[in-house]
């Protein structure tokens, strides 16, 4: 019988002798990364359908119009970001339901949508959204999201007036004053938008916008800053004010020995742009000099910083942004608010006309200059508000 036993002990060793045990680990872990592979490639291809998707919902829609039409509507929309031609809230909003649903999030189709879509078109994807999940969307994408990108998201989602009120309402209620945003709002808006600043900022806040500004403030900065809300400036021309206003300005400045700041506060805080820029032109005639040079030698701080901001914007608005613009991305740092607040702000009104003036000014593209200041899904949605490269 021992021959027998001998057998059993030689036929039952025998596959691990041929290492078969270790041949079917090796097969379960080919057959398990297989798997693997198989649902990664699965996910790419559903991601990239849901690109595919995102981009054209970012074409426009060509329609055939008489010659030089298209030109003139160019020439006429300065922003970056258009009213979508063939606009669907409900449609948008699934699309972005989907997106944010199951595991992770597509941000980058999220960016893509949102930001080929007018503010306008974005409050009624809200709507939307909400009448279908009844959930509200910019929660949603707050709890997705975060960090700069959420930021980013939240204020393009915001309606233009209430973004602008509640940025006034952070810099004033905020730990301590934000200057730089009261001077670079109040002194680049119109006078009907400020007005409209001034009703949602009471709305929104229940308080009065010039009533927390003069609690904030004070001196020649105060009084310059309550001129400019009340959004009154005049509109035209006035030739036989033009060389008076010239001379007024010099005889407070250059010409006397310390400053009136009651005259310059009182002459550009009311009169109209087109009047301004002739005043400017004379003024420099007068004294050899441009105005802004008067200003940084007669004046100091945040009155200083205020006067140079209306000046620059009586002369061009889109360049005064660039200005900003560059500064925010050429600091120690970035100033990532800043860079935020106009980006968001000037997509629909004058963006392209901004990335003009700031290749002129600094001999490089905006969107090239975000590109080397800031990275990830935060870089995307900014170069998507920027529109493109120049």
């Amino acid at each position: 019988m021992p021959a027998p036993r001998k057998f059993l002990v030689a036929s039952t060793s025998l596959p691990l002798a041929l290492g078969w045990g270790w041949n079917l680990s090796l097969y379960v872990g080919m057959l398990l990364g297989l798997l693997l592979l198989m649902m990664l490639l699965l996910w790419m291809l559903l991601k990239q359908l849901s690109h595919s998707v995102a981009k054209s919902m970012m074409q426009p829609v060509r329609s055939f119009r008489k010659p030089g039409v298209e030109q003139r509507l160019q020439h006429e929309h300065r922003g970056s970001v258009r009213p979508f031609a063939n606009f669907n809230a409900q449609s948008d909003a699934d699309f972005l339901r989907r997106a944010m649903k199951g595991v992770g999030t597509d941000e980058d189709a999220i960016l893509m949508l949102l930001a080929a879509r007018s503010n306008d078109q974005r409050q009624q994807i809200k709507a939307a959204f909400k009448k279908t999940c009844g959930k509200d969307l910019v929660s949603d994408l707050k709890s997705e999201l975060g960090g700069l990108l959420e930021d980013l998201i939240v204020a393009m989602m915001t309606p233009p007036v209430s973004y602008d009120a509640s940025q006034l309402h952070k810099a004033i209620k905020g730990a301590g004053t934000d200057d730089e945003v009261l001077i670079e709002i109040l002194a680049s808006r119109t006078g009907p938008q400020i007005k409209e600043i001034i009703k949602v900022y009471k709305k929104e806040f229940g308080g009065k916008l010039e009533k927390d500004v003069c609690g904030d403030t004070s001196g020649h900065y105060q009084r310059l800053l309550v001129i400019l809300l009340q959004g009154s400036r005049k509109k035209d021309v006035d030739e036989s004010k033009i060389e008076t206003d010239a001379k007024d300005l010099y005889a407070a400045g250059e010409g006397m020995f310390g400053t009136d700041e009651d005259k310059f506060i009182t002459i550009l805080g009311n009169r109209s742009p087109e009047h301004l820029r002739k005043v400017f032109d004379v003024y420099k005639k007068l004294c050899g000099s441009d105005i802004e040079e008067s200003i940084r030698g007669e004046t100091t701080g945040n009155l200083e910083n205020l006067l140079l901001a209306v000046v620059k914007c009586v002369r061009s608005v889109p360049e005064y942004f660039a200005e900003v613009l560059y500064k925010s991305m050429r600091r120690a740092g970035t100033d990532d608010d800043a860079l935020m607040r106009i980006m968001v702000s000037r997509s629909e009104v004058d963006m392209l006309d901004i990335r003009a003036s700031f290749k002129k000014m600094h001999g490089a593209s905006l969107y090239s200059t975000i590109q080397e200041d800031t990275t990830g899904d935060y870089q995307r949605a900014l170069l998507y508000l920027c529109g493109g490269n120049d």
